[in-house]
């Protein structure tokens, strides 16, 4: 009976998780220094302190996901959390000071955020493996309709412009819709009867292999972590292309969209590390070329939100599926490993915050205003360098990483 049951609700949860963590990240800082004056160095020191929240909340989240996970009400209920903490972030004028109006939502936010995901992602592990061990099916399925989601969160802002009085109100509400409408139509996946348990967080620390996995997961999110913070300071100032930063994160996401299934395949025929090292030369090759750019270079840069997005598709539907399928041998609720892996990618992205953007802010950058090319040259460096040093740091972890043959 479980394997009769389709896989695009899958899709359509991803999407609306991934259709929030687009605005985190990329237009929620930006957001913030435009609209309310709050400077860089302080938004990346609070993301900083947050991320460190998640130090300890994600594991306990895992838990909790692991006793409740059964229960629709629990996914209902941090949705709920979800929605409104994107309206309060974006539709709502902060009622006192900014920044601290700024910290309490995406406290909120993150805390939602990283239950459902952990949740979601822990429920594929036992629907894969009911399936025939079909981890890079369902992968292909989940990433594809995040891409679609990211998308879709990317093109909204313009899109309803129009129709509200503040760029990012209209996200904010369609994201609200779409998030009860992702919650009804996961309902049976929720409902699977299933034996509340403690998460077997000791079984994957312990495990070589899993671990392994893990610190992979942390370098190799670190590039993208990296480019998304400092993706719309780039085009405004690097590019000197304000207007064009919504067409390209389109570009880019449309790309990972399409690159997905096809990384999915080229793994099945040669295999996952061999696919991965692929996918990330390409980064490389991207990245090396971006710092080369100079202010109108957009046509350029469009090719290079190509190549990085088929890149991407390789990276979110090939590692979480290589991680579900250790799961399922040594966490099988797959709460605490998935625990860990929220931390892991999150960690990645604060870290980035933290560090690059009071860097940008003492090396003279700021946003929307005229600067110096020392200024640019350091933006252009954080941007395309640093992603392509880590990035082949990754690729030298992967090659000492073991991955499961079936996935």
């Amino acid at each position: 009976m479980t394997q009769a049951r389709p896989l695009w609700p899958y899709s359509v949860f991803a999407g609306v998780l991934a259709a929030a963590g687009l605005p985190i990240y990329i237009h929620a800082p930006k957001f913030y220094v435009d609209s309310y004056g709050v400077e860089l160095g302080s938004l990346g020191a609070i993301l900083a302190v947050l991320r460190l929240l998640d130090l300890v909340q994600d594991p306990v989240l895992g838990l909790l996901s692991a006793r409740l996970r059964s229960k629709g009400s629990s996914v209902a209920l941090a949705m709920a959390v979800l929605a409104a903490s994107m309206v309060g972030l974006f539709a709502v004028a902060p009622p006192f000071n900014p920044l601290v109006w700024f910290a309490l939502m995406l406290v909120l936010m993150f805390s939602a955020y990283s239950f459902l995901t952990i949740t979601f992602y822990a429920a594929g592990i036992s629907r894969a493996e009911s399936a025939g061990r079909a981890h890079l099916k369902l992968a292909g399925w989940r990433e594809g309709g995040a891409l679609i989601g990211v998308c879709l969160a990317a093109i909204a802002p313009v899109a309803l412009a129009g129709l509200f009085d503040k760029p990012f109100t209209g996200l904010a509400a369609v994201f609200s819709l779409c998030a009860g409408l992702s919650v009804w139509v996961m309902r049976p996946e929720w409902s699977i009867s299933r034996q509340p348990s403690l998460p077997n967080l000791r079984g994957v620390v312990g495990d070589t292999h899993a671990r392994r996995l893990l610190i992979l997961g942390i370098v190799n999110a670190a590039p993208v972590a990296v480019t998304s913070t400092l993706f719309l300071f780039f085009v405004e100032s690097r590019l000197a292309s304000a207007g064009s930063e919504g067409p390209l994160l389109v570009l880019f996401f449309v790309s990972a969209a399409v690159g997905a299934p096809i990384w999915s395949g080229i793994a099945q025929r040669i295999g996952a590390r061999a696919t991965l090292l692929i996918g990330m030369g390409l980064s490389v090759a991207a990245f090396l070329w971006a710092l080369t750019l100079d202010a109108g270079d957009v046509a350029p840069f469009a090719v290079i939100c190509i190549a990085t997005g088929v890149a991407l598709g390789a990276d979110m539907t090939i590692l979480p599926a290589a991680f579900a399928a250790r799961m399922a041998r040594v966490d099988p609720q797959g709460a605490a490993g998935f625990g860990l892996w929220s931390f892991a990618t999150k960690a990645s992205l604060a870290l980035a915050a933290a560090v690059l953007l009071p860097l940008l802010q003492a090396a003279g950058f700021r946003s929307g205003a005229q600067n110096s090319p020392e200024a640019l040259k350091t933006l252009s460096v954080f941007y395309a360098g640093v992603p392509c040093f880590l990035k082949l740091c990754a690729m030298g972890l992967l090659t000492r990483t073991p991955m499961e043959k079936e996935l």
